[in-house]
């Protein structure tokens, strides 16, 4: 998979989770990553999370930390 596809995916389910109340958007997407994302995607965003360069989520890299 293409990189900007993963990280577009990724952000888009931290775009979700920032509508729902609560402050543990962070934990949810690492919990919906963990549920429905095949693990080598899981570690292809791993991987991507360690760029500065990627235009990732804030709280998907919190939750990538919380995947390893």
């Amino acid at each position: 998979m293409q990189p900007d596809k993963l990280v577009y995916m990724a952000n888009q389910i931290a775009t979700f989770f920032k509508s729902q109340p609560g402050n543990d958007g962070a934990e949810r997407i690492a919990s919906h990553l963990r549920d429905f994302w095949d693990p080598s995607m899981r570690a292809y965003l791993c991987e991507l999370a360690k760029q500065d360069d990627i235009a990732m989520d804030e709280n998907v890299r919190k939750a990538v930390a919380l995947l390893t």
